[in-house]
């Protein structure tokens, strides 16, 4: 079977939650792993024929494990090759999470303080609007980790703004699977900039991920039917 054109339902994503106006200003956060990389590369390509013209700026915050700096070259030229501006910030993000270890869980804190880092880098560049590359997979196993840890049923939004920091929040590649979003990065030969995270592949969410692969073997694509569900029932804004 050929691969999927993510171009289409990329787009599909933009249009049917209204996530890119006339003018805006783009901030996309790249950490350098494939959903980054591939977010970052299908918006540079929409923003050529899109009607609503918009400016996009990559964004890294370097965690900067061990005190050592992470090597992004390859990211710096993929930028300069799509015409895209980039910032590169070095950050002690995770001294920070160290030395809250034990107090609560370091996932959740750290994500909290990049959120917070990127959204006011994206405001000092200009930008109205940040890009976050969460797709299918990750709306599927957010739905399933409230429903398990929280006993809630909920989960991002597509779209949203943060009165606090005056930023618009968009997802568009949630109706963009894993599997689809690997095999497109693969296939254009993009870099990818492996985690340095010591807790890379031992979360929750990776227990959540192997958990819904176990369902899909018995019910068929379980992550779609949770997205169609969010969007059937309106959970979330969806």
């Amino acid at each position: 079977m050929a691969a999927r054109d993510l171009s289409a339902p990329f787009r599909a994503a933009v249009d049917t939650y209204a996530m890119i106006g006339e003018g805006d200003r783009v901030a996309v956060g790249v950490s350098g792993g494939k959903d980054s990389v591939a977010l970052l590369v299908l918006l540079a390509q929409l923003r050529r024929f899109y009607p609503h013209r918009f400016e996009l700026t990559a964004i890294t915050l370097d965690p900067c494990f061990d005190g050592i700096a992470g090597d992004y070259t390859q990211i710096t030229e993929l930028c300069e090759r799509l015409d895209v501006p980039y910032i590169l910030k070095r950050t002690k993000l995770w001294d920070a999470v160290q030395e809250h270890i034990g107090e609560e869980n370091p996932c959740s804190l750290c994500a909290r303080l990049r959120r917070g880092t990127l959204h006011r880098v994206a405001k000092e560049a200009g930008c109205n609007t940040v890009a976050l590359g969460h797709h299918q997979d990750d709306a599927a196993e957010t739905v399933l980790m409230n429903l398990l840890s929280g006993a809630t049923i909920g989960c991002f939004s597509p779209k949203s703004y943060l009165d606090r920091s005056d930023i618009t929040l968009i997802r568009p590649m949630i109706f963009l699977s894993e599997k689809e979003i690997d095999a497109f990065v693969k296939r254009e030969g993009l870099p990818i900039i492996p985690s340095r995270c010591p807790v890379d592949g031992v979360t929750h969410r990776q227990q959540t991920k192997e958990l819904i692969a176990e369902l899909s073997r018995t019910y068929g694509d379980v992550s779609k039917k949770i997205t169609d569900a969010l969007q059937k029932g309106q959970i979330s804004n969806w």
